[in-house]
């Protein structure tokens, strides 16, 4: 009879913390954790199930939307801004900034007249906490050169002296930093025209929305 009670007593507490967890209330945790308190002796630690602060999709689209003012702000003291959009989806923010502005065609180094986008742009995601992609991407028009054997090559050696400006020249955190390269795979339109091929020819700094559990706290 002591083994079935004990039995009984521990599905109890089982079917007790099913119900707690299913409703995601942070007050039912408390009291199931004094229950075990009481039944079993000792201090239950009841993780932080307050959602209080979750962050709704509602919230995610003002959130964004605030971001992308500020990078337009600080994009728009540049003469180069022109050269510059900014596109939201699943991912998070897209900043999609043309050849034309970072480099000279067949070439990888940014170029000095870039910086003062680039610092802009650093200036409003050095305060974030999120992740950040640097992408480097061409059209189809295929490159041959000693430096750059295909445009595998170039895409990714522009995203790396992209990325690498960004955090030798405004301290932003390598850990949060991912440099990629698509070459001619990732187009944004098709390469039938000469200035799609120069839209396609870019690099992307893509701010990733930051997991909730990653979120400051308030």
């Amino acid at each position: 009879m002591l083994t079935y009670a004990d039995l009984i007593t521990l599905l109890l507490g089982l079917f007790i913390v099913l119900y707690a967890v299913s409703k995601v209330d942070a007050g039912k945790y408390q009291e199931v954790a004094g229950v075990f308190e009481h039944m079993f002796g000792g201090k239950v630690i009841v993780s932080n199930a307050d959602r209080s602060n979750a962050i709704t999709p509602l919230q995610l689209q003002s959130e964004r939307a605030e971001l992308i003012k500020k990078i337009q702000t600080a994009v728009g003291t540049s003469q180069f801004g022109s050269g510059v959009t900014i596109t939201k989806n699943e991912r998070g923010i897209t900043i999609h900034m043309l050849e034309k502005l970072l480099f000279a065609s067949g070439a990888a180094d940014v170029k000095a007249t870039a910086f003062v986008t680039l610092d802009s742009i650093a200036s409003v995601i050095r305060t974030l906490p999120n992740d950040v992609r640097v992408e480097g991407h061409t059209d189809t028009m295929p490159i041959a050169t000693a430096e750059f054997p295909s445009n595998w090559h170039l895409s990714v050696s522009r995203a790396v002296n992209t990325a690498y400006y960004l955090i030798t020249r405004h301290g932003l955190n390598p850990d949060k930093i991912a440099v990629v390269g698509y070459s001619e795979f990732k187009p944004l339109v098709d390469n039938s025209t000469d200035e799609n091929r120069a839209r396609n020819r870019r690099v992307d700094i893509v701010i990733i929305d930051t997991p909730e559990q990653q979120r400051p706290k308030e």
